[in-house]
């Protein structure tokens, strides 16, 4: 009797040594390493339309949370604008005033993305390039250069890049002209740039933007632009939240 049972311990034991054999191998390392997935950091990248306040953050937020998306992590060196909405992730790379010819020939982006390291870009820049009267073509070597620090960065990082806002500018008369010309160079340009591991997506901001009832000065949203904002971003950004 007692060899019957020492040989069932033997059994058992071998076993248990198969089962741990078994959990430590990769197909189950890889199985617990999807069960806590690392969130996707979302950078959303601009000037003050993202960052002063950049309300349209905590909507997109809002909306991503209750569709539950919400393995996702805004990330940047700027916070504190609440906007008197609900608690959100308010970690974002908006500079007010900021150029993206100024942003890529001063080489600033590199450290935000070191520290941020981004998975998606949310990119609306150029709206101080234009006010300055920047060329298209100037401003869209500014953001080749910005994606090129972005993919040195992380090389599968993805860009989804605005059709920027309108703008009626009582002081800028021929800034909503420029605004016209730097977004239909844009498309082009994606495409130019875009590759399968580090896609470029053009994200359309500027059709149905009205700067009569969307802004409060011609160029920076009201509440109802923001809402409009986040609408257009959230459909572009989820195919890349998985």
């Amino acid at each position: 009797m007692s060899r019957v049972i020492r040989r069932a311990g033997v059994l058992t034991s071998a076993l248990l040594a198969i089962l741990f054999a078994l959990l430590a191998a990769p197909g189950a390392q890889g199985a617990q390493a999807a069960q806590a997935a690392d969130p996707v950091r979302v950078m959303a990248l601009g000037d003050s339309i993202t960052g002063s306040p950049g309300c349209w953050r905590s909507l997109l937020w809002q909306r991503l949370q209750s569709a539950g998306h919400t393995n996702v992590d805004f990330v940047g060196s700027l916070s504190g604008q609440s906007c008197g909405l609900p608690l959100f992730d308010d970690n974002h790379e908006g500079h007010g005033g900021i150029l993206a010819t100024t942003m890529a020939n001063q080489n600033q982006l590199p450290a935000w993305l070191a520290a941020a390291d981004p998975d998606v870009v949310l990119m609306h820049l150029g709206t101080n390039d234009v006010w300055s009267n920047q060329s298209p073509a100037t401003i869209t070597a500014a953001y080749s250069k910005l994606v090129g620090q972005m993919r040195a960065n992380n090389p599968d990082v993805t860009v989804l890049v605005a059709r920027i806002l309108p703008m009626n500018a009582s002081n800028c008369g021929e800034c909503g002209q420029r605004v016209v010309n730097l977004n239909a160079a844009i498309p082009g340009w994606a495409a130019g740039i875009s590759t399968a591991q580090s896609p470029v997506v053009v994200v359309d901001q500027w059709s149905g933007f009205n700067t009569a009832t969307d802004t409060y000065d011609g160029v920076h949203p009201n509440d109802a632009g923001n809402v409009k904002i986040a609408a257009r971003w959230y459909p572009a950004l989820v195919p890349y939240l998985s």
